[in-house]
């Protein structure tokens, strides 16, 4: 079997003995890269530190570093199951389309043949969310970017991140992908939570709306949500469930929930794990069904050269920039990714 094709499928051994089921296997996963900036200044948006003159210097060769750490990443997720990148991949924490077009145009990406699906959000350090796709498996169809509105108690704008919104065919099915990055805990948890609980009803709105239109439709959700599984964005707002038994028709299952209460995390903060990366999907994805993809697995990408070797954040993910000071590391959180399988005849 060549590469290209060992890529796209996975054998699993049935419990009856040594008959062999074959299936086709998608890679989707998600990324907050921090703060992958370029270095040119933009007068619109507050990114003068990631600028060669600014706090901190970032220079072409810190640029550089950065593209071909992340790179190294994508390249890499899932791999051991499918040896190859990933399919479907969000993104965050990213400046505009241009460090997306050097991105994919990295060596360790350029043989992928990614395409982008990106537009500018009103953030206030020009950061956005993304969409990069491999041609030859998904065709985008519609795509649109829905604005999460919040203001501050003084009823002044909070600009934030949009949503990116996603239909296409994957092989050929239709599937919508939703990414996102909610916002931050910045003042504190229980002060930034009506803003996360915002744009959990924002996500609620827009699967709710694919529903109705296609009420079978496929959808999957993911990003850097900045809360837990557990929190009330996702179980209150979003009624995500982490058990099978308990969904209903249209219900959404989350699988990073298990995760969660085993203590895996995809970023550490005061040396407690959070998993605010996420993805979650429509219960539809668990129904085994012949010629259709359905969800098989989810985990955090963990490789040992993405956490920190030594000093105060050891054990924690290997940063670009530590207290002030750059580390030439990866990100500030790891990856999540998760398969879809279906049988092939």
């Amino acid at each position: 079997m060549n590469t290209k094709n060992a890529a796209l499928i996975l054998f699993l051994l049935t419990f009856t003995g040594q008959a062999q089921e074959r299936y086709k296997i998608r890679t989707l996963a998600f990324y907050n890269v921090e703060n992958l900036y370029d270095t040119e200044n933009d007068s619109l948006t507050f990114d003068d530190d990631r600028t060669p003159s600014g706090k901190d210097n970032w220079t072409q060769k810190k640029y550089e570093a950065k593209l071909q750490n992340i790179s190294k990443v994508i390249s890499q997720i899932g791999h051991p199951q499918v040896q190859t990148s990933p399919d479907i991949i969000g993104l965050c924490e990213i400046e505009n389309k241009k460090v997306l077009e050097d991105l994919i145009a990295h060596p360790n990406l350029q043989n992928k043949n990614y395409g982008i699906i990106h537009f500018d959000s009103p953030d206030e350090r020009g950061i956005d969310v993304a969409l990069i796709y491999k041609k030859a498996a998904f065709i985008p169809t519609t795509f649109q970017s829905r604005r999460l509105l919040l203001f501050n108690e003084e009823g002044e704008r909070d600009y934030t991140r949009d949503q990116l919104v996603v239909g296409g065919i994957l092989d050929d099915e239709q599937i919508y992908f939703i990414v996102n990055h909610w916002p931050s805990r910045s003042g504190g948890e229980a002060r930034s939570k009506p803003n996360r609980l915002a744009a959990a009803k924002l996500n609620k709105r827009i699967i709710d709306s694919i529903l109705k239109i296609d009420h079978t439709a496929k959808i999957i959700s993911m990003g850097d949500l900045n809360d837990d599984p557990v929190d009330d964005s996702l179980k209150k707002v979003l009624n995500t469930m982490g058990k099978k038994n308990k969904l209903e028709e249209n219900g959404l299952f989350n699988p990073m929930e298990k995760l969660y209460k085993k203590g895996i995390g995809s970023l550490a903060y005061r040396d407690k794990w959070n998993l605010f990366d996420q993805l979650y999907f429509t219960a539809n994805l668990l129904i085994k069904e012949d010629g259709t993809y359905r969800f098989w697995n989810a985990s955090v990408f963990t490789a040992p050269y993405l956490f920190s070797k030594k000093g105060k954040y050891k054990g924690y993910p290997f940063r670009t920039y530590a207290g002030g000071n750059y580390t030439g590391g990866y990100s500030d959180h790891f990856p999540v990714y998760m398969y879809l399988i279906k049988p092939v005849p």
